[in-house]
């Protein structure tokens, strides 16, 4: 009890040792007539057979049904050579969107395409164009599900644990398994016998052939035991019959190719093999039993029993578990195969069902549907997120009928409202959900932006419904809503719009609504990247958010509103942020300008009236404060507090991913310790503001390997946001930002890229500061007793080759510095023409001897990233400061910096992941994304590229890539100043 059961081909591990193992068995005397295989037998066979093997490379283009997005490793094997057919497993063929090639002994590469997944057993099929084999001489393996039996030796030939080919030697113990469980919530073959060996073969062999020392087939490898070496094989008595009606489609088609129907029944129920001993405690009479062990020539052990009942189905209400079955339409079954190849061949028709129900003989007739109808093939992709019908895999593990709602990745739009993975949909804005048509229908009534009511289940907890509030954002990230259906005669998934937008579509401000509505709910801020599931993040996950804030008695004048904020182009944490906003009186009815603090998730609404109301005069220690916050729960409160320290230095350190830390800052600490989860407003006894409490995101790194995210709050005196709010409210001197439908002119901020610390004039005396300079620092701030060291410069600013880490920044332009605010200060007087240049005079000491320096200084908006663009699924942008702060940037013009990668995509087949530069395509510099897209856009779907990189750590790296256009078309998104709209632009797709 307690073993853990897998399936053998998702994510394959590439081992480095060779697997091949074999049995070691006593030598005793083979039962009458039977041939001992030798070795030259053996190897006779597998000279046959390995050159069949073939390696597959699957990528799951979208999670579907039980199957997440992603890539794995896996094996196949021909089957129909002239035809080009190859036999695997079905978790491998996979039910959704799917892209794979092949890979044969002698390593030649070739696209193979899906053409069967069977609805319940672990098998599909795979097509490929033999003519695309050129190098390499094989055959087929025949298929022989009657030479399987117990003792027979047998080879498990196949990709196990990623090492291409490998031989496990075993001996088939049973015929009469149990078909594995894997996952309660996942895929499992049921209503089939299973073989079992102890061959030990692990992740990599799925739809390994197990073949006998004839070479022929005699089973499908397909899962295993990971506690012991027990592997699972199926029978091919069902792959044979499959097999035989795709080799009949393929013959018949003689212009183009064309979908294979083969026809499968169902009552919608699972069976399950049990003895008699079992079967009489059912109530199971005698007189039933002996004409069942009659009936068997071979000697019956069992009988087939209910076990469970899809509602809805056909057999619901006929059948419950615990019913024996004893005839089918007069014949008596006790095999899954007879009664399998009964209910296939009667499709449409009714069957008569014989049983005994606690000793009571019923008679049932029940109608067989077809297997296929509750089979989907389509699904609606919206905003990420994955819906479709209800499969019949799932509805028998969560007991829901066939065919609702399901939704198989939430994506953004629908986790964000904090629906689950595997929830059943039943109502949106009020109205019912009983299937996926329903749920188009009432999303194309919904204009962009609204906030509805939706009504899910889960399988965890069936017997309570759950509402939320879902936010309808077609955002400019995702394409809008897909209806793909599946294409047998392609392989591929069909893509069409699922919902006419230009009815319901509205241009969207800077916060992600309607420009006619003003409601602040902060979609994004200047920045494009929004949380996105099924996506990997270059930065960790954040845990808590920062909580939110209110004012209450002491800070009545301030109003609250809720902001929810996501993480921008990879620099925040991964995580959604909730925080307060902070207005006015005065601010509800004038346009309102947001400034939002990441980190913190604080965003401000302020005008003149704010302005008057946040005063400059610096916090002293022991000054008595209100701090004005809001739990999670949205109750105000007000807690008064006492400064202990108003100009705590920041020191947060890299994170292992680069992403947003606040540098070069000092923050305000209090006697009193709120906890994480709270935000809002630090006010005086008048209620001014005098800071805002906010919160920050850091890593504690407890090994090499291991880090966890660590959230803690200070305040943020307003004096570091009054500088910026001002020239915000009076006009500032960058490009002009559309807020609430009025052009605003934004400030550029003058900065120092360098990033400082400060070390104390005790210990700075011991790293050579004179006595004299001393007393010039202690002069002029005996309260901080500091100076500011280097600690880096920016990557690519102009201060890069000048200072160097230790530098100790004693003067600017004269003028003693001791803490953050003289540097910004003296910034901040350039752009006042006090000065002819843009350079700020330094005088340092480095290495014990002083020194004065012109060092450049550089504008920035507040705009952030304003492109990316999606290629191969990889997102590339330039690189973010985060990426800079490092200090490293490629040589040669830099690069295009990979921030995100999308599972399922081409860039997570082919290892294109995030923390590396783009610096060349095929032999082409991409030192920037204008000559990236220009790049990109030559290359055709299908096309292999060459890619060089360089990584975060320095290293070059070439790899190829293989363009997929139909599942990935390359975009990007620009941010218009102009608009204040994102904007998504196709740049090469299918047509």
């Amino acid at each position: 009890m307690g073993d853990s059961l897998e399936m053998l081909g998702s994510e394959a591990s590439m081992a480095t040792e060779t697997r091949i193992k074999s049995d070691l068995c006593l030598e005793i005397d083979p039962p009458l007539g039977e041939t001992v295989a030798t070795a030259e037998d053996w190897r006779r066979a597998l000279d046959k057979v390995v050159p069949a093997v073939v390696v597959l490379r699957t990528t799951a283009c979208r999670a579907f049904d039980t199957e997440s997005a992603g890539a794995s490793y896996a094996t196949g094997f021909i089957v129909d050579k002239r035809r080009g057919i190859i036999l695997t497993n079905r978790h491998v063929v996979k039910p959704g969107p799917v892209v794979a090639e092949a890979t044969f002994v002698n390593r030649e590469e070739i696209p193979i395409y899906p053409v069967y997944r069977d609805p319940v057993h672990d098998f599909g099929f795979f097509s490929y164009d033999p003519s695309a084999v050129q190098f390499l001489s094989y055959e087929e393996i025949p298929l022989a599900p009657e030479a399987a039996s117990v003792g027979l030796e047998i080879r498990v030939v196949g990709n196990d644990s990623g090492e291409k080919v490998s031989i496990l030697a075993g001996t088939i113990a049973r015929l009469d398994r149990d078909a594995p469980h894997y996952k309660k919530d996942g895929y499992n073959d049921f209503n089939t016998f299973y073989m079992q060996a102890a061959s030990g073969t692990k992740g990599g062999s799925s739809g390994s052939p197990v073949i006998d020392w004839q070479g022929r087939a005699v089973a499908l490898n397909a899962g295993s035991k990971t506690s012991s070496a027990s592997a699972f094989f199926l029978p091919l008595q069902r792959v044979v019959r499959a097999l035989s009606f795709l080799q009949k489609s393929i013959d018949l088609c003689t212009d183009k190719p064309k979908a294979v129907h083969i026809p499968r029944g169902t009552l919608q129920m699972t069976f399950v093999h049990k003895g008699f001993d079992e079967i009489r405690r059912l109530g199971l009479r005698t007189g039933t039993e002996q004409v069942v062990r009659h009936a068997s020539p071979s000697g019956e052990t069992g009988m087939l029993v209910v076990d469970s009942v899809v509602p809805s189905g056909p057999a619901d209400k006929h059948l419950e578990s615990g019913d024996v079955l004893v005839r089918v339409n007069g014949t008596v079954l006790t095999q899954f195969l007879n009664l399998e190849n009964l209910i296939d061949d009667s499709v449409g028709q009714i069957v008569e069902l014989e049983i005994e129900r606690g000793g009571q003989p019923l008679t049932v007739n029940v109608s067989v549907q077809d297997l296929h109808s509750i089979t989907p093939d389509h699904f609606l992709e919206v905003s990420g997120a994955i819906i479709h019908p209800l499969s019949y895999q799932q509805a028998r593990n969560f007991r829901f009928p066939c065919g609702l709602a399901y939704v198989a990745d939430p994506g953004y739009m629908l986790f964000r409202a904090g629906v689950p993975r595997h929830a059943i949909i039943k109502k949106v804005a009020n109205e019912d959900i009983s299937c996926l048509a329903d749920l188009v229908s009432v999303l194309s009534k919904l204009s962009r932006g609204a906030r509805v009511p939706l009504e899910y289940m889960s399988h965890s907890d069936r017997h309570r419904k759950k509402s939320v509030l879902v936010t309808i954002d077609r955002h400019e990230w995702y394409a809008p809503p897909q209806l793909y259906t599946r294409n047998d005669s392609t392989g591929l998934w069909d893509g069409k719009p699922a919902i006419e937008l230009a009815a319901v579509s509205q241009p969207i401000d800077i916060n992600g609504l309607p420009i006619s509505q003003n409601i602040p709910l902060c979609h994004h801020d200047t920045e494009p990247m929004h949380e996105v599931r099924g996506v990997t993040d270059t930065a960790a996950t954040m845990g808590a958010s920062s909580g939110d804030g209110s004012l209450n008695d002491f800070g009545s004048e301030a109003k609250k509103q809720r902001v929810e904020d996501d993480s921008s182009d990879g620099t925040v944490a991964n995580a959604s942020l909730y925080g307060s906003e902070l207005k006015s009186d005065d601010a509800m009815e004038t346009d309102n300008t947001v400034l939002r603090d990441y980190e913190g998730a604080t965003a401000f609404s302020a005008n003149a009236s704010l302005a008057e109301r946040a005063i400059e005069p610096a916090l002293v220690m022991f000054e008595n404060l209100h701090c004005n916050v809001e739990i999670r729960n949205l109750q105000a409160t007000s807690r008064k507090s006492i400064v202990t320290n108003p100009c705590a230095a920041l020191n947060i350190g890299s994170a292992d991913s680069p992403r947003y830390r606040a540098t070069n800052m000092e923050v305000i600490e209090l006697d009193t310790d709120f906890g994480s989860s709270f935000s809002g407003a630090l006010t005086d006894e008048q209620g001014r503001i005098r800071a805002i409490w906010g919160s920050f995101s850091t890593q504690i790194k407890y090994s090499s390997t291991t880090s966890e995210d660590h959230q803690f709050v200070r305040g943020i005196p307003v004096y570091a946001i009054s500088q910026v709010l001002e020239k915000i409210i009076t006009g500032g001197n960058g490009p002009a930002l559309l807020i609430n439908g009025i052009k605003r002119p934004m400030p550029l901020v003058r900065i120092l890229e360098v990033e400082l610390y400060p070390t104390l004039l005790s210990k700075a005396r011991s790293f050579g500061l004179s006595d004299e300079w001393v007393q010039i620092l202690v002069k002029k701030d005996p309260v901080r007793r500091q100076v500011l060291r280097v600690k880096g410069c920016l990557a690519g600013s102009k201060a890069e080759n000048l200072l160097e880490q230790g530098d100790m920044v004693l003067a600017v332009d004269k003028m003693p510095v001791t803490c953050y605010n003289d540097i910004e200060a003296a910034c901040l007087s350039l752009d006042k023409g006090t000065h002819s240049d843009e350079n700020l005079n330094l005088t340092i000491l480095r290495q014990g001897r002083e020194m004065e320096l012109v060092v450049g200084t550089d504008k920035r908006d507040g705009n952030g990233t304003t492109r990316v663009i999606n290629w191969c699924g990889c997102v590339v942008q330039d690189p973010h400061p985060a990426v800079r702060s490092l200090g490293f940037l490629p040589e040669e013009g830099h690069g295009v910096y990979v921030t995100r990668w999308c599972h399922g995509s081409p860039a997570n087949r082919y290892g294109l992941y995030a923390l590396q530069w783009i610096v060349e395509v095929n032999g082409k510099k991409t030192p920037d994304l204008n000559a990236f897209a220009d790049a990109t856009k030559e290359l055709e779907h299908g096309q292999f590229v060459r890619i060089r990189t360089v990584h975060l750590n320095g290293k070059p790296r070439v790899l190829t890539l293989k363009q997929d256009l139909h599942y990935w078309p390359t975009w990007e998104l620009r941010f218009d100043p102009e608009t204040a709209l994102w904007r998504r632009n196709i740049l090469k797709a299918l047509k």
